[in-house]
């Protein structure tokens, strides 16, 4: 028998179970490194996803607590698709990937995780990271774990360049 290791699991199967939207606004006391929010923007928010495709996975999402597009202020939607193009910019000068799949999923039927509150998934793409672990044992492979990868990220989203490109 082959052992596959993942031993930040651990933290999730022992961990408490809080009650909140991810999305949301935290309580003022929250520690950002905690939840992983790399961005807090005047009308929207960047946070890793907890649970990636990919090193690097990123959630876009408005403050508000909205299930779709229509809901969005015209001032919310510029702010998120911004924050979309830099996190891209960002993944792109930090993690060098391939490529990109960029989207969001409205409603339980089509995919959405948290439906009732929209977000956007930015996941870098390299050639090769799916291989048969993940067609065959239906296991994704995540080689850094995740603090080390909020560690490199952070910076760049507390850059001047990237808070004027907003």
């Amino acid at each position: 028998m082959k052992n596959l290791w993942a031993p930040w699991r651990m933290e999730y199967i022992l961990g408490e179970r809080e009650n909140y939207c991810i999305f949301c606004p935290p309580p003022p006391d929250a520690d950002d490194s905690e939840r992983l929010i790399l961005f807090r923007g005047k009308h929207c928010m960047v946070v890793m996803n907890r649970y990636p495709y990919n090193n690097g996975h990123l959630l876009v999402a408005p403050w508000r607590h909205l299930p779709s597009l229509e809901g969005l202020s015209d001032e919310e939607l510029l702010e998120l698709t911004k924050l979309v193009r830099s996190c891209i910019r960002i993944i792109k000068k930090v993690m060098n990937p391939d490529g990109f799949n960029v989207g969001l999923n409205l409603g339980k039927v089509a995919g959405a995780g948290m439906a009732d509150h929209l977000h956007y998934h930015v996941v870098p793409r390299w050639n090769g990271d799916t291989s048969f672990i993940t067609v065959l044992g239906e296991v994704r492979t995540i080689p850094e774990h995740l603090q080390q990868t909020y560690r490199k990220l952070k910076p760049y989203f507390e850059e001047g360049e990237f808070n004027e490109a907003l």
